[in-house]
């Protein structure tokens, strides 16, 4: 299954996340319960090209070996990744959307 371009929200996901967003504002769910709600509905995850995931790396400043332990893979899969050899999937390409997204912490 490609993963080209972001998924559409289902209509059901829509729903939930303003149900959700209604009862954190008149105080009924906390912010932790409403960021769970946010995570689970906003699942857009989008391929990335060796010099994105490159240039991921490169912004944190740490080398291929560091960067492949945060992401729980071998140094070899990651310079695949950076040549374009091979293509992350599964956890490790929704790990790289939320690096790309929220910044290299999330993954420490």
């Amino acid at each position: 299954m490609s993963m080209t371009k972001p998924k559409q929200r289902s209509r059901i996901l829509k729903e939930v996340h303003e149900m959700a967003t209604d009862l954190y504002e008149i105080g009924l769910i906390d912010k932790r319960r409403m960021r769970e709600y946010d995570a689970l509905c906003h699942l857009d995850v989008h391929e990335m090209s060796p010099r994105k995931i490159r240039a991921l790396r490169k912004k944190e400043n740490i080398s291929q070996a560091v960067f492949a332990a945060i992401l729980n893979t071998s140094v070899s899969t990651v310079q695949k990744w950076e040549i374009g050899e091979k293509k992350p999937g599964g956890a490790s390409l929704k790990l790289l959307n939320l690096i790309e997204r929220k910044g290299m912490e999330v993954a420490l």
